[in-house]
């Protein structure tokens, strides 16, 4: 990692999510930077119980953010800047198509930052052409390139001191070299030194304010000190002979008209067929137009006599700059040095054979011409032409490399074997080849260079932009061999490039000693294909490879200290620096990190001195190897954290041996000079290490170290047995342990981490490329309305059965890996979960269980199988309960109890033991793919791909009686695949699959189970495929909806409303698998939609590629368009799948409530009323009978009286006489009584 310091993050952490995992975003420091959050998919599932997920997946996450998707990490180098969305997944924020190896957060002295400012092997970023270097907007989340290098950036350091940043690697710009300054708002300026004559390879600012540079080089460009080497030892002849010659106002006469006639001709002898002649008396013009640029040095040139005549005065002008050249030469008459521009002249004296100018500017072109305006005698002409260069080049097109015609026994020359043609240059500096090749084919060129002076030589090869030719989609990596010297040992291997720049761009290859060409011996560099590739139709170009003659710097090597105070270097200064003299104690090895904590800097790299190897420090007393001992093998990178140094490469162990674990990564405590293993260590190559704040700890952010590299293992120890990686792994320091062996639920990662930058006020930015989900879980999840959590058990990540290059896991029975169906067990009183599918997983006893497991939430959640009886290579497809017994099948063999199965199994989920099994399905290899019970029956229907169940012909459907314990067939018309199955009613089966009836295909068939007969669905024959999955649509499932693969291999989902099949098209993009689809209740009313009501929606499941979008596991169909779900992903890079939705209960159609008529509403509202007032007199009389008692009221006497004192008897003839009588009768009689 190419930071020189990790600062703790300022301000309050972040909110915390429900997958633990936790993100210092920019958005407090940078509120541009903001990510839109996606609707709501707003699912009610209050009425399902438990829901789960089962898929072919290793991580998953809610899509939540604009951004998100199912992408892998990029394998063909190319990388990003990366923030985190708010849930936890990596936000791309500007892409590269090259490496990003720095960034730093550019604040100048007065507080004001500027942006951050990125580095790497990228000709764009963002969009835009950046060469190597570019500054990131925070504000405005904008690329502003800056523009004036070429090449690549290893290393950047921003000084906020002096308002500048060091900026260092392998690169080029007008006047400086591997090493330049960003200063404030002035742009580019050259260091005293102008750079040095080496890859710089990090930088770092030592206690004493002055910077320190770290690398390969052996010098500095602009140094008194520099040792001079023979230039002439550089030159190479540029091709005329190849070029496309013309003249202007050539003679006529024969022999002497063909401006060709004066290339590769260098005796100076006059005559026809030799010389080249301008028409009598007239000026006039020789050019040359080539395929490829070139900076010439010298020019040399032949002056004809013929006759008399001769060119007298003549001008270069360069193309396409169309400008004329200056010269300095020597002037043959007078011996001194002269100079000229627009008339140059050239001497008519015979005895001087040739003349040498040379360039006053070093300029590029492509094409020249000579204007000849003087002459002598009759007219002017030339005898011959040599155009020279400094750079040692070798062309992939032989035509641009050394002539043959001149002699030269090493000239440069190229060989190439395979289908390779020449493709035109557009925005290229030269054409270049190019080959379309697949693994069957092959593709090769050898450089050989014309190395005239063995000594140290940088090389560099250059590859052609992939957007001129349109080849972006099919670049990939080339791998890079060569032999420098004589011997065996004098070779290099291993060294790959990706050719997927948009623009052109240059990589060093090689640094170091390079032996002179001879008869028996020629340097060669050979370009072919990496091997190992996923491109299909790889296209590949070679064009060229540059050698650069090193000169040395006495007293600098590999490590160079910088004095910003000092406008010049002198010399005499490097004998009293700490730093140059350890840099030269180096020899001939390199400096590949550099790392300051206090008054210390560290030095990695791959050297040995007399006291140390590979790992050295620095203080002011010199240098000198760690008190905790040297390292084994080369350092790649390191990175400070406080008080421990993390440190990778390709060591095993310290110089002394004896601690165990250091395999590649290791930790140096800096207070305590011990080394410690980061467990057992990884079984490869380290090459970045970078950290990253996660919350491991419940609510507390901590800064884990990640990191990458070319191995394939975290090796095991302890009780941690080792994993395969993809050259990815994240060390948790609290933990002791790396993220992947602990077993809590958290992010999970994969991919490259180059750099990170702390932003000021908090906050981080990232590089590399990434794959990530907020949820690292294997298989299956439970879902919430708004959030997943993981199963309590430990699947292993998948690996497909059967090899394939497709972007997506394999969906058919016979090709199938993670968990494909799943189930909730609650009779009795149990809890427990049930998946099935092609895993392993492990059980709570430490063993391995296979493809069909039980976690039982009633007994502290323990993970059980069914164990050994069933072979491993099942895959269980479909399951269902019948009472407490499982019905699970799939592709499932194995013995049961002594007899075989095949296809399906019974076992008692109460008693955890197999039943007696239902007879073998047949013949062959079968695969189970429905199971549905028929209601209020014992009886179990099974639908897949078989002929006979035991002994019975029984194709397609079958059904098997608990109760009599054997197989019927359910009608006899029936035949074909079943994939799915509903029950409508206890009388009504659809099936759906590629079906036939009476021999006529069908998709959809019903089954009456009273009338025992079947029956296409209405239309079933016009749909354009088997189906594959299905689910109904309303409660009676008289309307539903399905998917299946139509003959043309697409994908097709369709409704069915009772009468009529609609289809919905243009949603679902090439690539789509559709497993699994179920109606779900919204909370929140969408659109209105013939297609669904507008509280529901379709959940579509499977490997999905939504028009628009990309990929997706899972997305919600509203009746007129999807909206991603859930996005999953794989240890292979590659999006994953959901194949099951599946719920503890099946309320699906579960109606609300509906409000009262109102006369009910009037009737209830009466009575209550009444019943109030009821209870109102109640409480009165009550009321009063209490108050009377506290009055003293007391109840009359109830003794015994004389009844008959106050009483008279009425005779009867009184009592009835009245009646008839008149008023005044009656009131007589009442007197007398």
């Amino acid at each position: 990692m190419k930071l020189t310091s990790w600062l703790s993050p300022a301000g309050e952490p972040p909110t915390l999510l429900r997958w633990a995992i936790s993100i210092l975003t920019l958005a407090r420091c940078c509120h541009a930077i903001n990510f839109n959050a996606v609707p709501s998919a707003n699912l009610d599932l209050s009425a399902l119980g438990r829901v789960g997920l089962a898929g072919d997946f290793n991580g998953i996450s809610l899509y939540q953010f604009e951004g998100q998707n199912e992408n892998g990490f990029n394998t063909n180098g190319s990388q990003s800047i990366l923030s985190r969305f708010p849930n936890g997944g990596f936000a791309n924020l500007a892409a590269a198509d090259g490496g990003i190896q720095a960034m730093c957060a550019f604040v100048t002295k007065d507080g004001t930052f500027q942006g951050v400012v990125v580095g790497g092997n990228f000709t764009s970023l963002g969009g835009k052409e950046s060469q190597g270097v570019a500054m990131f907007n925070t504000t405005t989340s904008q690329i502003v390139p800056l523009a004036g290098l070429s090449g690549k950036v290893n290393t950047l350091l921003c000084d906020q001191a002096t308002s500048t940043v060091y900026v260092g690697g392998e690169f080029q710009t007008a006047e400086s070299k591997n090493a330049i300054a960003w200063v404030g708002t002035a742009g580019w300026t050259n260091l005293p030194f102008r750079g040095f004559n080496a890859p710089v390879t990090s930088i770092t600012k030592a206690a004493n304010n002055h910077i320190i540079f770290g690398g390969s080089f052996t010098g500095l460009l602009n140094s008194t000190a520099t040792t001079s080497s023979n230039t002439t030892a550089e030159q190479q002849i540029i091709n005329l002979s190849t070029a496309n010659i013309t003249a202007v106002q050539s003679s006529t006469t024969t022999g002497f008209s063909d401006p060709k006639n004066i290339v590769c001709k260098t005796d100076g002898v006059d005559g026809a067929g030799n010389t080249w002649l301008l028409a009598d008396n007239v000026p006039g013009s020789w050019k040359a137009t080539f395929g490829f640029g070139f900076q010439p040095t010298r020019l040399r040139l032949w002056n004809t006599h013929q006759n008399g005549r001769g060119t007298k005065t003549w001008r270069y002008t360069a193309f396409p700059i169309n400008g004329i050249m200056n010269f300095t030469f020597i002037d043959p008459t007078t011996g001194q040095n002269a100079s000229c521009s627009s008339e140059c002249p050239l001497s008519s004296n015979s005895s001087v054979k040739f003349q040498d100018f040379y360039f006053v500017n070093l300029v590029g072109m492509n094409s020249f011409q000579i204007d000849i305006s003087a002459f002598y005698g009759s007219g002017g002409g030339l005898d011959g032409i040599e155009l020279f260069e400094d750079d040692i080049f070798s062309y992939a097109i032989n035509d641009f490399n050394e002539p043959t015609c001149a002699s030269i026994t090493t000239s440069s020359t190229a060989t190439s074997t395979g289908p390779w043609v020449v493709t035109p240059s557009q925005s290229s500096s030269s054409n270049y080849l190019t080959a379309s090749v697949t693994s069957s084919t092959n593709a090769t060129v050898v450089f050989q260079p014309d190395i005239k002076v063995s000594g140290n030589y940088s090389v560099n090869i250059y590859t052609p932009g992939c957007l001129q030719d349109d080849s972006c989609l099919t670049r990939g990596r080339v791998n890079i061999t060569g032999t420098m010297a004589s011997g065996t040992a004098n070779t290099f291997t291993g060294i790959e490039i990706f050719q997927t720049n948009n623009f052109d761009k240059f990589d060093q290859i090689f640094f170091g000693h390079i032996q002179a060409g001879t008869g028996a011996f020629r340097p060669s560099v050979t370009l072919t294909p990496s091997a190992g590739q996923s491109l299909a139709n790889q296209t590949v170009v070679a064009q060229r490879v540059k050698f650069i003659l090193v000169n040395s710097t006495a007293g600098v090597s590999n490590i160079f200290e910088y004095d910003p105070t000092q406008a010049t270097i002198n010399a005499a200064d490097f004998a009293n620096s700490t730093f140059d003299k350890a840099g030269m104690s180096l020899g001939n090895g390199s400096v590949t990190s550099l790392a300051t904590s206090g008054s210390t800097t560290f030095v990695g790299g791959n050297f040995s001195t007399t006291t140390s190897r590979n790992i050295l420090q620095i203080t002011d007393s010199g240098s000198s190897a760690l008190p905790g001992g040297s390292l084994n093998g080369q350092v790649t990178t390191m990175f400070l954290n406080g008080t421990t140094l993390y440190v990778g490469g390709t060591f095993t162990n310290t110089t002394s041996g004896g601690i165990n674990g250091l395999s590649h990564v290791a930790a140096y405590d800096t207070s305590k000079n011990t080394w410690a293993a980061l467990g057992a260590g990884v079984n490869g190559l380290v090459t970045n290490i970078v950290p990253l704040s996660l919350n491991v700890t419940a609510n507390s952010p901590e800064t884990v170290i990640t990191i990458t590299g070319g191995f394939t293992k975290i090796l095991a120890f302890g009780s941690n047995s080792s994993i395969t990686v993809t050259g990815f792994a994240v060390w948790v320091p609290s933990r002791s342990n790396w993220l992947q062996n602990l077993d809590f639920s958290t992010v999970t990662i994969n991919g490259v981490l180059s750099s990170a930058v702390d932003l000021p006020g908090g906050g981080s930015l990232l590089s590399g490329s990434l794959s990530s989900s907020q949820l690292g879980a294997n298989g299956a999840v439970q879902l919430s309305s708004t959030s997943l959590t993981s199963l309590p058990i430990r699947i292993q990540p998948s690996q497909s059965q059967a090899s394939s290059s497709l972007a997506k896991r394999a969906v058919t029975s016979q090709n199938v890996s993670g968990v494909v169906t799943g189930l909730f067990y609650e009779n009795g009183g149990r809890n427990v979960t049930i998946l099935g599918g092609h895993f392993s997983a492990r059980a709570s006893n430490g063993s391995t269980v296979n493809n069909l497991v039980f976690i039982n939430g009633s007994n502290s959640d323990t993970v059980t199988g069914v164990g050994s009886q069933i072979s491993s290579s099942s895959t269980f497809l479909a399951m269902a309960v019948q009472e407490d017994n499982l019905f699970a099948g799939g592709s499932v063999t194995g013995t049961v109890n002594n007899v075989a199965i095949n296809g399906l199994i019974s076992y008692n989920l109460a008693t955890t033991t197999f039943n007696a099994q239902p007879p073998a399905l047949g013949p062959g290899s079968v695969a189970v793919k429905a199971v549905a019970v028929r209601p209020n029956t014992q009886d179990v229907y099974v639908g897949g791909n078989f002929a006979q169940a035991g002994s019975l012909g029984c194709p397609g459907v079958c059904f098997y009686s608990t109760t009599a314990s054997q197989w019927n067939r359910p009608g006899s018309t029936l035949g074909g695949d079943a994939n799915a199955m509903i029950w409508a009613s206890a009388t009504s089966l659809i099936v759906g699959g590629s079906l036939t009836i009476n021999n006529a295909n069908v998709s959809v068939a019903t089954y009456d189970a009273k009338a025992q007969n079947w029956t296409a669905a209405t239309g079933a024959s016009n749909l354009p495929g088997p189906v594959t999955a299905m689910t109904a649509a309303n409660s009676d499932a008289s309307q539903l909806w399905l998917a299946g693969t139509a003959t043309n291999g697409s994908s097709f989902l369709m409704k069915f409303d009772g009468t009529n099949w609609t289809p919905i098209g243009n949603i679902l993009s090439t690539g789509t698998k559709i497993l699994g689809l179920q109606v779900l209740t919204l909370t929140k009313n969408h659109a209105a939609s013939p297609l669904l009501s507008v509280n529901q929606a379709l959940m579509v499941t499977g490997a999905l590629n939504l028009t628009g979008f990309g990929n997706a596991s899972a997305a919600l169909f509203n009746g007129t368009s999807f909206q991603p779900f859930a996005l999953t992903t794989t240890a292979s890079n590659t999006g994953g799948s959901l194949s099951q939705f599946f719920t503890e209960k099946q309320n699906f159609f579960a109606q609300p409530r509906k409000g009262l008529a109102k006369g009910f509403v009037v009737l209830i509202a009466l009575a209550i009323a009444l019943g109030l007032i009821f209870f109102m007199v109640v409480a009165g009389v009550i009321a009063e009978r209490i108050r009377r008692k506290r009055e003293g009221y007391i109840p009359a006497p109830t003794n015994s009286y004389d009844r008959s004192a106050g009483i008279s008897r009425v005779p009867p003839e009184q009592l009835f006489g009245s009646l008839g009588q008149s008023r005044v009768g009656v009131e007589k009689q009442s007197a007398m009584i």
